[in-house]
């Protein structure tokens, strides 16, 4: 048996069209968020028969109003299975938008069952807007009076408008399922999804995606800021009877903990996806920071970039957009440009130090510490390269200045008579000059600890034990002489003195000292004893 227009009038006649509710729910948690009503014609016959074999015919033939007139009350009267704040979403054709009886028979219909308007969303298709905004537009803003929130069906496809979304009162933006559908393969359509998903937030609209079937997708709509999502991966549509079964089930397992973390850990992806707010959150950051940031396209032109960057570059950040940093730093480019490629291909660098000659010969150069790491998108591709530039020249001049300073205290020291030495707490030698070395013929490892008393006489080992114990457990001034054996001279008497350096609890952190050559001293005081 066929279905023409006949039986779809004599179904009508019978009472033979029922709702089925498919599930709704939110991406992020995996929870039910309400239904979307969908007609069914339960045939005597054929049994099962799906909406595009009769709807068309209905509307073609002036029936939709009394389809929905059917559907309605049925779908409403199943509100006690669905407690608050559960939605029930409900279509209305492109005809039904030129009749102004619409928004009183809604009414009706609630009031008749007393379910609550504001838990009522009516999906609006574009096609019923074309050469009909100024009616449809007067339906919706009643509708929405009553206290119902309205959602753009099927957005994306045939006459897709953005005039449409600011001209009406519109709550949700549902993303056609054809797109759901080929996203995971198709580069485009993934494309579409996150420019739609984009445009939903950043005009305050709930985005809803249709025909969600595998797992995969519903990681890629969360990965890309979608709220909601309903197909068949959540449920297929259910009669009313088995509305209470799917309430009190368990959320789908999607989103378990885990598997969040996994989404959230991603790097930098789905930009194109990010609503007005987030940007605005994001420049505000940029910024805020000390460090230069921007974000290049695959073709090297500058997205984005903060103040710092822009100030470092010596012009505006306007004047950045849409330009390369080949245009804009072309000799520092010349360096930078290989590691901006590399993360292009997927490589990141770190800590590339860079030289900018000044703009005058008096001006001097600014060194730069830089990073480039390559931005993917939810397919793993590489979008972009973030680039962070950390202006380094007040520490490299700091670093030069103490090079400088060190040099010259080592010069000093090396340039001293006396040999200068380092000793910690426990009497340990840390450090002594390089003229002890020269003097002795015992290298700085070897004088470490108390290798140094290799070099005494060994008549003299236990006196100088004996003072620095002593100085060491009172922590008074160390004085001691004592006889080294030199390289080229034989035994020389030598002077050690230190201090010690006391810390704020009165402990002592280290030891100062130095050793004086005073051979010829002691050479002079032995003749006039002698005499």
């Amino acid at each position: 048996m066929s279905v023409d227009l006949t039986t779809v009038r004599r179904a009508l006649d019978n009472n033979e069209l029922e709702p089925c509710f498919q599930p709704i729910v939110e991406l992020h948690s995996g929870k039910l968020s309400g239904f979307e009503v969908l007609a069914r014609w339960r045939h005597p016959e054929l049994g099962w028969i799906l909406p595009d074999n009769f709807i068309t015919l209905a509307e073609e033939d002036g029936l939709i109003g009394k389809l929905m007139r059917q559907i309605l009350p049925k779908a409403f009267q199943s509100a006690p299975a669905m407690p608050a704040p559960l939605m029930l979403s409900v279509n209305v054709s492109p005809s039904q938008l030129r009749d102004m009886t619409l928004p009183g028979q809604i009414r009706e219909a609630a009031a008749a069952t007393t379910f609550p308007l504001n838990r009522l969303i009516i999906e609006i298709t574009e096609s019923g807007l074309i050469d009909n905004l100024e009616m449809a537009g007067w339906i919706a803003r009643e509708i929405k009076s009553m206290g119902c929130r309205l959602a753009l069906d099927d957005f994306g496809t045939g006459y897709s408008s953005l005039f449409h979304l600011q001209a009406l009162p519109f709550d949700e933006l549902k993303i056609d399922r054809s797109f759901v559908s080929s996203m995971n393969a198709t580069r485009d359509s993934r494309k579409i999804v996150a420019a739609i998903i984009g445009l939903g937030h950043s005009l305050g609209l709930t985005t809803v995606a249709e025909g969600v079937e595998t797992e995969a997708q519903a990681q890629m709509l969360l990965r890309l800021g979608c709220r909601l999502g309903q197909g068949w991966l959540y449920g297929r549509p259910l009669t009313a009877d088995l509305i209470p079964q799917m309430v009190s089930s368990v959320p789908h397992a999607t989103l378990r903990e885990p598997m969040l973390r996994r989404i959230t850990d991603r790097s930098i992806s789905n930009l194109e996806a990010l609503p007005a707010q987030r940007l605005a959150q994001l420049q505000a950051i940029y910024d805020a920071v000390p460090v230069g940031l921007c974000f290049l396209d695959r073709d090297q032109r500058y997205v984005s970039i903060n103040r710092r960057l822009a100030e470092l570059n010596g012009i505006s950040v306007d004047d950045h957009f849409g330009r390369t940093p080949a245009e804009i730093t072309p000799v520092p480019y010349t360096k930078i440009g290989p590691y901006i490629l590399r993360a292009l291909k997927g490589e990141a660098t770190q800590e590339v130090e860079i030289s900018k000659p000044g703009s005058t010969p008096e001006e001097p150069a600014t060194t730069m510490i830089c990073s480039y790491q390559p931005a993917f998108d939810e397919e793993g591709e590489v979008i972009g390269v973030l680039v962070a530039v950390t202006d380094i020249s007040e520490r490299k001049r700091v670093e030069e200045a103490l090079r400088e300073s060190e040099e010259h205290l080592r010069y000093m020291v090396e340039l001293n008579p006396e040999i200068p030495w380092v000793m910690d707490s426990e009497g340990n030698n840390l450090d002594v000059s390089s003229r002890w070395e020269q003097v002795t013929g015992l290298s700085k490892e070897k004088t470490r600890n108390l290798g140094w008393l290799e070099a005494l006489h060994p008549d003299d080992v236990e006196s100088t034990m004996k003072a620095l114990l002593e100085g060491l457990k009172s922590g008074t001034r160390i004085d001691v002489e004592y006889r080294i054996k030199c390289l080229d001279c034989g035994w020389r008497w030598m002077r050690s003195r230190g201090s010690p350096r006391v810390g704020p609890t009165g402990q002592i952190i280290r030891w100062y000292g130095s050793v004086e050559d005073i051979d010829d001293r002691k050479k002079l005081e032995d003749l006039l004893h002698a005499r």
